[in-house]
């Protein structure tokens, strides 16, 4: 089995905001297009003109409908992997091909060391590993690695892909390893929390909750407008206000 490198104080990793996130999917596409071409290509896809359409997506944004105090609303969750301190997909690989970066906490796969034997994703509870069946190895987030060290591009673009894309400031990125970094310090303001914390596996990124409804379900219902008289209105803007009174 593999071994995790000793504790390193860079923890690259993700922060979501769960507040704002519309679930537009411009993380998923934005992830597939420069994953495609990037260090995990290929990214397969299976039957992508055909009702069984499927393929392996390193990002995946859910949706639920959340309950509370009387209120709902649809809180959408996007999932990938998690750059996990304490790793089981990197434990439980027998060939050592899933492994931990020690110098920023980035977890990765080693395809040409993959047999495919599947541990890892049987290991990880937060279902963040993807299986290329064309490929025969397995695929995951890689915090675009080959984009955020790359010095060709300018400094605003070295950030992974879904956090570039995002079109509402929902993904950011950065060191939380670092209490002073911009990341950390809105896990602190946001009270960010980590997933299944009870599993021991300590996962780096961190989700903000959603803040709640103003009001709650204690909120009264706004007054009913008065009817609009039509006396004056004539053609077009009489039949508009015909069809908004009814």
């Amino acid at each position: 089995m593999t071994a995790l490198p000793a504790a390193a104080d860079k923890k690259l990793g993700l922060v979501i905001d769960l507040d704002t996130c519309v679930g537009c999917q411009a993380c998923v596409t934005s992830c597939k297009e420069w994953n495609t071409g990037g260090l995990p290509a290929p990214l397969t896809d299976l039957a992508p003109y055909e009702a069984g359409a499927d393929g392996v997506w390193l990002n995946r944004v859910h949706a639920y409908e959340h309950e509370a105090d009387g209120a709902s609303r649809t809180v959408y969750f996007p999932r990938s992997c998690l750059h996990c301190e304490t790793p089981a997909c990197v434990t439980v690989c027998p060939t050592g091909a899933s492994y931990k970066r020690a110098a920023d906490g980035i977890v990765l796969v080693d395809a040409d060391s993959c047999i495919g034997c599947k541990l890892c994703s049987w290991a990880c509870p937060y279902g963040a590993r993807e299986y290329d069946l064309d490929a025969g190895v397995m695929k995951k987030c890689t915090l675009c690695v080959d984009r955020i060290y790359n010095d060709t591009l300018e400094e605003a673009d070295r950030v992974p892909a879904c956090v570039a894309a995002c079109p509402v400031g929902a993904r950011h990125f950065g060191d939380l390893g670092d209490p002073a970094s911009a990341a950390s310090r809105l896990v602190e303001a946001r009270g960010g929390a980590e997933l299944m914390p009870e599993m021991g596996y300590r996962p780096v990124n961190r989700y903000l909750p959603p803040r709640p409804k103003a009001g709650g379900a204690a909120a009264a219902a706004p007054e009913a407008l008065e009817p609009v008289a039509h006396d004056g209105a004539k053609g077009f803007l009489a039949w508009v206000d015909r069809v908004l009174a009814d």
